[in-house]
């Protein structure tokens, strides 16, 4: 009997009510969701569950009520527009968590995922990620959109034949992000980071200007280890010049360790068929007692905006909803307990032109706290670093306000006597 599907054999595997899962971002089935939307009227109340859905669609912006809608854990381009029109769910979580809310809170009906092509003993690979549904690899029905220019990758993310309801054929390029334009601020924040990262530390990186600045000043050191949420470019160019090796891990040891990559072309060919990545579940990846076991793990994130008590908002802008936590709040928690974990947050230290200040007494109204005052570790700004850490809060507002645009200061300085924070 063949696994190969047609339309009418794919919609007759949606129930009424199902919850259908999809992966982050590159996992994202395209075809798959162009037959859920074209053929909507022959379904009921179906919920799909995605984090960092890559293509905006009109079941998200509520053309498709009472047949299929999104729920989202992580908004994007593609999701935000939809969310601010009220026509989505958002689910707040931590990223290691999300296998575990949506085993509770979904009847996990489907999984529906990008795959390579089978091999010779049988087996798919989830390419580019293993993320939240890799958890559930032989307990949920996958159905897989199979295209031959996914990457062959390895770790827990392999798929038996004997393990998905079926399978469509849609070759097709993976999507690639743009790489953010580094500028002055951006270079003088990582070269404050770098003079904080040793040979032989283990790094978590996250994406943006700062992260990629950090990236590009590491060729020089030796040893590294990667143990990170989300893979970029960077890495690729780590690797080339002997930077990261591994050898000096406390867990996987040789081994670069993820649970999703997303980047350019370039970081897709380099993981195809390279059996120094591995891909695990983030519920593996990103839970703060496994980041803890690599002793000397630093982990390096961005935040739109902090207060003089240390909290960051890092999924608001000016009090508007722009993503979710993600992995930041874990690994915040993490590197807490690694036994020379480092945790360093970055951020400009103003917006508009330098006539905001990006560290401020309160939040902006609105603003969601992503890594709280008690699992903050160093904020780093184009004007130093504030070691938070075991500070009081009149020493972390001292701290912040000498970090923040001079031009600012005093007026951060007069809000903090008038409430009391500075003693």
């Amino acid at each position: 009997m063949t696994k190969r599907l047609d339309i009418d054999a794919i919609i007759d595997l949606i129930e009424e009510e199902a919850d259908i899962i999809l992966p982050i971002a590159n996992g994202e089935p395209h075809k798959l969701l162009d037959i859920l939307e074209e053929n909507h009227t022959r379904l009921r109340n179906v919920k799909i569950h995605q984090l960092l859905a890559l293509r905006e669609r009109g079941y998200m912006l509520g053309e498709t009520k009472g047949h299929l809608s999104h729920v989202s854990y992580f908004l994007s381009g593609a999701t935000r527009r939809a969310y601010h029109k009220g026509t989505i769910e958002l689910v707040p979580n931590v990223f290691h968590e999300v296998p575990r809310i949506l085993q509770k809170t979904t009847n996990m009906s489907l999984i529906m995922t990008t795959a390579s092509p089978m091999d010779a003993h049988g087996y798919f690979s989830l390419g580019a990620q293993a993320d939240y549904v890799a958890e559930f690899i032989g307990h949920v029905p996958f159905v897989l959109e199979v295209n031959d220019q996914v990457p062959r990758t390895y770790g827990q993310n392999q798929v038996h034949i004997s393990q998905i309801a079926g399978y469509i054929e849609n070759n097709a390029p993976l999507t690639e992000t743009e790489q953010p334009i580094i500028g002055e601020k951006d270079i003088k924040i990582a070269e404050r980071i770098i003079a904080e990262i040793n040979d032989g530390d283990t790094l978590q990186i996250g994406i943006g200007a700062v992260p990629n600045a950090v990236m590009g000043m590491l060729k020089d050191h030796r040893h590294l280890g990667i143990h990170t949420e989300m893979l970029t470019d960077g890495v690729v160019d780590l690797v080339a010049s002997g930077a990261v090796d591994g050898t000096r891990k406390f867990t996987n040891k040789g081994k670069i360790i993820t649970t999703f990559a997303f980047g350019t072309q370039r970081l897709y060919d380099f993981l195809h068929e390279n059996p120094s990545v591995e891909f695990l579940p983030v519920s593996v990846v990103n839970d703060p007692r496994e980041i803890a076991k690599e002793e000397q793990l630093v982990s390096i994130n961005a935040t739109t905006e902090v207060d003089l008590y240390g909290q960051c908002a890092s999924e608001t802008i000016g009090g508007r909803y722009y993503s979710s936590t993600g992995g930041q709040a874990d690994f915040a928690r993490g590197i807490r307990f690694a036994k020379h974990g480092r945790g360093f947050i970055c951020l400009h230290s103003t917006a508009k032109n330098d006539t905001i200040s990006r560290i401020q007494l309160q939040l902006s109204p609105g603003s969601i706290v992503t890594t709280s005052k008690n699992d903050v570790d160093h904020i780093v700004t184009e004007y130093g670093i504030a070691r938070l850490y075991g500070k009081s809060l009149s020493e972390r507002a001292k701290a912040l306000i000498a970090i923040a645009h001079p031009a600012l200061r005093e007026e951060l300085l007069f809000d903090a006597k008038k409430n009391g924070l500075l003693i």
